[in-house]
């Protein structure tokens, strides 16, 4: 009985200054690698994002999450090796995902995720508040 591959996350932070020919060739160059050697489960494009600190001077980040299945350490040796060289690459991080890690967070729109974290509707039991021109029947007694 073969075990699955496991899987694994690729987080790339793009330089943003970098041109924008240059920075989707770094993707898909990643993508192709993965796809020749592997299983790739997601791509998310998660946009410009600001750095928690500064890294070479630049202050955001264009950030892209690869989820994939890697049967041998070739492959990600060979990413390791590519993008430890790539210009346009301010970081890169490769996670081995342990079993059952929930799916990662749909981070590509900020409005969908505000909407999640808005409450829906105010319960109808919440009494109203009283007008502004009128006093409390508490107070008159």
């Amino acid at each position: 009985m073969t075990l699955p591959a496991p899987t694994y996350d690729l987080v790339l932070l793009l330089d943003t200054l970098a041109e924008e020919q240059a920075r989707a060739k770094i993707v898909a160059d990643a993508r192709a690698a993965i796809e020749a050697q592997g299983e790739l489960l997601r791509y998310d494009e998660w946009g410009e994002r600001p750095l928690t600190y500064p890294i070479e001077k630049k202050s955001s980040a264009e950030y892209h999450l690869l989820q994939f299945h890697a049967p041998s350490s070739d492959l990600l040796g060979g990413l390791d090796r590519t993008l430890r060289i790539t210009d346009g690459v301010l970081r890169f991080r490769i996670i081995k995902l342990a079993p059952g890690v929930p799916d990662a967070p749909d981070m590509r729109s900020p409005a969908a995720t505000a909407r999640r974290v808005e409450p829906e509707s105010q319960p109808e039991s919440t009494p109203a508040p009283a007008p502004a021109d009128e006093t409390p029947v508490a107070e008159l007694a």
